[in-house]
């Protein structure tokens, strides 16, 4: 046996013993790849067999080419079926390969390929490198490879993991296996070539922590007795006191049990010629002598027996060893498991591989799909917030109905008060369904509920604030338009100002329903690490309400609702000096639109930037809902509820409402103030005719007390006193009221008393002087003022002041009560008169 890794002296030397040697049997060694595949090619041709115990490259495996050669040690081809077997034992079905550009990888690689071809494992990336792996490394992570298939020397071996710990490619994440057939402690060896790198020996280690190698097996682990009468353990400890200091080779076993391969061999072949009838020897083999030769051949691939390697046994040509697989635990190769070619079979060593997750590595990132859903108690929350704001609307519809009859309430339309309630309701109402996502119900349930929940808060909205808009706009209408005479604006009316309002919604978002229908769609977000910290990656996935033209049909409703926010808010300003509480809720719409216009920006703006975190988009949207209709419930109804505790009548009574109209006059520079009362709300109508009632019979009195006072005059013409001149004009004027005109501004009439601005008359005033008068004069005589009395007054009273609706309650008469005598008291001249067009 001779050992050339010279090509030429090789083959020299075995052409020499060819031809100056005695006839050999057989050829024993090889360990050069490149003179064994050229002298195994040869071998035909001489019929000679060769048995090799070094030579482990995969291309010597090719039986056509090779068909006399045969070796006790696997090839490097013969750790993939038990790669294969390992994979399958932890279920990696996806792996990646990464391959040094060297003959010999290349071709375990392509071997492997085959290999695990029809085993439904997945070889998702192959990549190779000559001397910068990092380039490879990178693109594995890239394609997500777990699993990583090694095909290097130990120098390049070590610029890998430091690429992979470049990358962050180590870990529970992450397997590396790769060949076991490194020199012990080669990472100590390559440290200058790590450092170089830029790889401190500290991330060399880290990276290659848990790797497993994979390498065929010097020596059987088994004790039984080998061919030759000892075991493996035996045959070791006899070896190593034998080598004398000489470095121990992973081959020595394999050797061997190939001098036993070779004995076995040439004795069954004695046993073939022994047995045939040809009677030739094994001595009289020649190279020439193909029978001899076949024989030889066939006795080779019969060889079956226990030796130190394990069980000696070839298929076509390679032997059926046993791999061993090792793994690098804390700086440091352990022997984790071994594979039994011959049985097909991997025993794992109990409690020897050490994962450093709490379980092996996945073969790729599995990627949990994960809907991000409402949090249940957050939903509880804000659903019982919404369950007490519809408690408080239906407090204040049930106040509402219950004091419909009282003047307040009347003034106050109980009717539209009520749909201001049922689109508060509608509202709460919504944050039920906004917060029901793919965790409550199904996804077609979900697709329906985009569509109902937009329609009830698009209705609950123009509900409440339409109805609120209406009576504004019906306070303006009285007491802004001078035109409007005795004209009455009822409920229905407003219902149907209201009713177009819900028209216009129900328009829009039809089309929208039929042109575009809301759909779901379901957003995936870029992946993220468990929070639990196990080997999986969540992709979040979130439920959205949306259609092909969204942005166009929200800036529809938006405006249209912006329309109606600004509409209410011009009826406020321009009601805002109403004094009427009961009617008047300028104040308070102001105040409800500006909250409501405030929060909704906020809430639509936060919502929008909040769209990936649907807890917190649908507090927000919740909180904007309670908040706005509890707002504006609370601005309609809790200032009613205490007035109508405190005081009832505070807000209805007859006060002398100032209005002022600023109008620009061409021809004046001053501006009039109108005092009265116009028209109250139609649900006073009742009240009204009872009060218009109540002031006839009061005129009634008063034309009896006028009476009296016209008899009495009559009856004591003496003693009637003389008037100053410029006081009985004074009280002509007055008694020529009955030439009452009506103003302009809706049947506004009044009766000022010139003499609340002059000092009171004093009848009793006695002036001689004045007894014998011009005849111009005799029309103030007492005899004049009291026809004027008699006549004028009653015409006042019973033909104009019903006409108008009556007289205010503070009218006093023109006379004396009549209980008192006329005779004994003086009659104070006030004649007061005050006339309201109710």
């Amino acid at each position: 046996m001779r050992k050339f890794c010279d090509n030429a002296k090789g083959l020299k030397a075995f052409y020499d013993a060819i031809k100056y040697g005695p006839n050999h049997l057989m050829v024993f060694g090889g360990v050069c790849p490149s003179v064994t595949s050229i002298i195994a090619e040869s071998l035909q041709g001489w019929n000679l067999v060769q048995l090799s115990f070094a030579a482990t490259t995969p291309v010597l495996a090719d039986k056509k080419k090779y068909p006399y050669f045969f070796r006790t040690v696997p090839s490097d081809n013969a750790v993939n079926p038990a790669i294969l077997k390992l994979l399958k034992h932890y279920q990696w079905k996806r792996v990646g390969t990464l391959t040094q550009d060297v003959q010999r990888f290349s071709e375990v690689r392509n071997d492997l390929t085959g290999v695990l071809y029809g085993e439904d494992i997945e070889i998702s990336d192959t990549e190779s490198f000559s001397n910068d792996p990092c380039t490879s490394v990178k693109k594995l992570k890239g394609n997500d490879v777990r699993i990583i298939l090694g095909q290097f020397d130990q120098n390049m071996a070590a610029k890998v993991f430091c690429c992979a710990y470049e990358e962050n490619m180590y870990g529970s994440k992450y397997q590396w296996i790769i060949p076991g057939w490194y020199e012990p402690s080669w990472w100590e060896q390559v440290r200058t070539e790590a450092n170089s790198s830029r790889c401190l020996r500290k991330n060399l280690l880290a990276a290659m922590e848990g790797y497993i190698g994979v390498d065929f097996e010097p020596l059987s682990s088994k004790q039984i007795k080998t061919i030759s009468g000892k075991t493996p353990q035996q045959y070791e400890r006899e070896y190593n006191n034998k080598r004398s200091g000489v470095g121990p080779s992973k081959f020595h076993g394999y050797a061997y049990d190939g001098i036993w391969v070779i004995a076995k061999t040439l004795q069954r072949a004695m046993e073939t010629l022994h047995a045939s009838s040809r009677h030739q020897r094994i001595q009289d083999f020649n190279y020439t002598d193909h029978t001899l030769g076949r024989i030889i051949l066939n006795a080779m691939n019969e060889t079956n027996f226990f030796g130190v390697t394990g069980q000696v046994v070839f298929r076509n040509g390679e032997r059926m060893g046993t791999i061993k697989f090792t793994q690098f635990q804390d700086s440091r190769e352990v022997k984790v498991g071994e594979y039994n070619a011959v049985a097909d079979t991997l025993e794992i060593i109990n409690d020897t591989i050490r994962f450093q997750g709490s379980e092996p590595p996945k073969d790729k990132t599995i990627i949990l799909e994960q809907l991000r859903k409402i949090s249940l108690p957050l939903y509880s929350i804000l659903s019982a917030l919404t369950i007490l704001g519809m408690i408080m609307a239906s407090a204040f519809l049930f106040f509402n109905i219950k004091n419909r009859n009282q003047k307040l309430i009347k003034m106050s339309s109980p009717y539209m008060n009520n749909l201001i309630i049922l689109g508060g309701m509608l509202s709460y109402a919504s944050i039920f369904l906004f917060g029901l996502d793919g965790s409550f119900v199904s996804e077609k349930t979900f697709e329906t509920l985009c569509t109902v929940r937009t329609w009830i808060l698009t209705v609950g909205y123009t509900t409440a604030f339409g109805a609120m808009f209406a009576k504004t706009w019906r306070v303006h209408a009285i007491f802004k338009n001078v035109k409007m005479k005795k004209k009455i604006i009822k409920d229905q009316k407003l219902l149907v100002i209201v009713g177009g309002m819900l028209l216009i919604d129900l328009c829009i978002l039809i089309c929208w329903q039929a042109v575009d229908p809301l759909r779901r769609t379901v957003e995936r977000y870029s992946m993220e690490p468990d929070p639990a910290g196990r080997d999986i990656s969540i992709r979040p996935l979130l439920e959205h309400c949306e259609n092909t033209h969204m942005t166009i049909w929200l800036g529809i409703v938006y405006a249209y609702k912006g329309l109606l926010m600004l509409f209410g808010c011009f009826l406020a300003w321009e009601t805002r000096n109403v004094s009427i509480p009961a009617l008047n809720d300028s104040k308070y719409i102001g105040m409800s639109v500006y909250n409501v216009g405030i929060m909704c920006i906020i809430g639509a703006a936060v919502s929008f930037l909040t769209r990936d975190q649907p807890n917190v988009q649908f507090c927000i949207v919740a909180l904007v809902i309670i908040f706005c209709s509890t707002i504006t419930l609370c601005l309609v109804f809790v200032p009613k509820l205490i007035t109508l505790r405190t005081n009832p009548d505070a807000a209805t009574q007859n006060r002398r409402f100032q209005f002022t109209q600023n109008q620009k006059k061409e021809d004046s520079k001053t501006s009039t103030s109108v005092t009265s009362v116009n028209q109250a709300s139609t649900s006073r109508l009742e009240g009204l005719q009872s009060e218009n009632h109540r002031l006839r019979m009061k005129i009634t009195e008063l034309d009896k007390d006028l009476e009296e006072v016209t008899m009495q005059l009559q009856d004591t013409p003496e003693k009637t006193t003389y008037i100053k001149q410029n006081h009985y004009q004074e009280l002509n004027d007055i008694l020529n009221l009955g030439n009452f005109t009506e103003s302009t501004d809706g049947g506004k009439a009044i009766l000022k008393n010139h003499l609340d601005q002059n000092p009171q008359l004093q009848w009793n005033t006695t002036e001689p002087s004045r007894t014998c008068k011009d005849p111009i004069e005799d029309i103030n005589s007492p005899e004049h003022i009291q026809r004027r009395l008699s006549l004028q007054l009653p015409i006042l009273h019973h033909a104009y002041l019903p006409s108008i609706g009556g007289v205010d309650a503070s009218c006093v008469s023109p006379c004396v009560s009549p209980t008192a005598s006329p005779r004994h008291r003086h009659v104070p001249p006030s004649f007061r008169v005050m006339v309201s067009g109710l």
